[in-house]
């Protein structure tokens, strides 16, 4: 499509920034807020006065407490009569990617500045030594607080020892390796093998929070810091949240880009984004190893998420990326690199803020050629998010596919008693050390009632770190179970 005939309401990203305070030791750097403004400036390089045209801002919530951290960026950066949203944890990142966009193509608003950032390790260092900060602090109410629609978790999980991320993780890598008919031995190999693809990524770009690669045999056997925290998961499989990182994004329409003179080379369309927003909880889903949302946002982005020159799958623990790698059909090449950065247990995973920085990183490479991926997770992959990238505009202009649909699910009774059989498992560690055996459970006899329990026993213990259990005999009666 030529320049001249391109729709003048057409979104396009034309300024991307980042910002990385590398390791903040207590007392040193800046908060969150000046890092997104750092992002920002670097965001609006080279587009002239357009910065200033920007009548959107979307922020993510991070694990800050500010109460208006749009308003203050708008303030900061003289953005007249700008709308500030707060998206809650919960909203899909790529939310606001789409939703920006939707708004730009239907002439709501020129020109939408998305932004979120953490000072996590800052904070925590300073902490650490008593050392006591003083940022600057966005009060206020925004103009739009964007909430979930419901909770992520079940109360069984969160009463049964299963509300931590990185064991309901962990349960999904056993019922994925269960479905493949490895061994927990064989599937552990290559969950570490797949993180140690994304370490090098990190480490060949610069950008890994180690300094340095991870190999296999240390996600295998860890020592030190790198401490087991639920099988088959160590410290350095999960996402590293404590970081110093701001990611900033200017989309507006083609006219403004016009406008404002921004060079057409900086021009990135997104041209199809795809989100599904039922959210069915882990204890429920009839197939943990499988994402029937993640499998219709791949449907909706059509075979251009497959044929995607550059890729990154969000990356919050290993069976994230092992659950789209399969529902997106990225499996029919060896070499296929699925991440840009390096993913978040490598690169950095600034809580609810990931995505943007993917989408700076792909869009970056979109510019020299090639089309690009990006997705989106909520929760324990509980809603899915994909959106495709390119030089060149969609024929038919930007889509945005709701492709939320009523999924099946599992009926849950947390008094259930008699026999059962295991769906997902692991051991989880406290100090290292092997503490307690959680499984998730189908009950026998018909109607497929789940439910969560657990075991202190120490030869379950030994015996799940080792054995397949899914799919074994056991005995529940409410929060206990034992091998039948």
């Amino acid at each position: 499509m030529g320049l001249d005939r391109i729709d003048p309401r057409t979104p396009v990203l034309v300024g991307v920034g980042v910002a990385d305070q590398r390791l903040a030791e207590a007392g040193a750097g800046v908060g969150e807020l000046e890092l997104m403004a750092r992002a920002v400036e670097d965001a609006a390089e080279g587009l002239g006065g357009l910065l200033g045209a920007v009548r959107r801002v979307l922020v993510p919530r991070g694990t800050w407490r500010h109460g208006d951290p749009g308003r203050w960026l708008a303030e900061r950066f003289k953005l007249v009569d700008a709308h500030s949203t707060l998206a809650e944890l919960g909203v899909l990142q790529q939310s606001l990617l789409t939703r920006a966009s939707t708004d730009i193509a239907s002439g709501r608003v020129d020109a939408v500045l998305v932004v979120g950032g953490e000072a996590a390790h800052r904070r925590l260092r300073a902490r650490i030594a008593g050392v006591e900060l003083v940022d600057p602090v966005a009060d206020g109410v925004p103009d739009t607080v964007w909430a979930p629609g419901a909770d992520i978790l079940a109360r069984v999980e969160i009463d049964r020892h299963l509300a931590v991320p990185a064991r309901q993780y962990a349960v999904l890598e056993s019922a994925i390796g269960a479905a493949r008919g490895v061994s927990p031995a064989q599937d552990a190999r290559e969950i570490a093998a797949l993180c140690a693809q994304f370490a090098a990524v990190a480490a060949e770009g610069g950008r890994s929070i180690r300094g340095r690669t991870v190999s296999e045999d240390e996600l295998l056997a860890p020592v030190g810091r790198n401490a087991w925290l639920a099988s088959p998961y160590t410290k350095w499989h999960c996402s590293q949240m404590n970081v110093d990182q701001a990611a900033a994004l200017v989309l507006c329409s083609v006219e403004t880009a016009r406008r404002f003179g921004v060079a057409r080379e900086r021009w990135v369309f997104p041209t199809v984004a795809a989100e599904s927003n039922t959210m069915v909880p882990l204890v429920a889903r009839p197939d943990p190893a499988r994402s029937p949302g993640f499998a219709a946002v791949g449907a909706a982005l059509g075979p251009g998420a497959a044929d995607a020159a550059h890729v990154d799958l969000y990356s919050c623990f290993p069976a994230a990326v092992r659950i789209q790698r399969h529902e997106l059909g990225l499996t029919g090449r060896a070499d296929r690199e699925l991440t840009t950065t390096g993913g978040m247990a490598f690169a950095g995973g600034p809580l609810n803020t990931y995505a943007l920085h993917a989408t700076v990183e792909v869009t970056r490479r979109v510019r020299e050629g090639g089309d690009g991926l990006v997705t989106s997770v909520s929760g324990m992959v509980t809603k899915q998010a994909g959106a495709l990238w390119s030089a060149r505009p969609a024929p038919g202009g930007f889509r945005a596919v709701d492709v939320s649909a009523e999924l099946p699910a599992r009926p849950v009774d947390p008094d259930h008693t008699g026999p059962a059989r295991v769906v997902g498992c692991t051991v989880a560690f406290d100090g290292g050390e092997p503490a307690v055996a959680i499984v998730v459970v189908e009950g026998e006899g018909g109607g497929g009632v789940r439910s969560v329990a657990s075991s202190t026993d120490a030869d379950v213990l030994a015996s799940m770190r080792t054995d397949a259990w899914v799919g074994r005999a056991v005995r529940v009666s409410g929060a206990a179970f034992e091998p039948a």
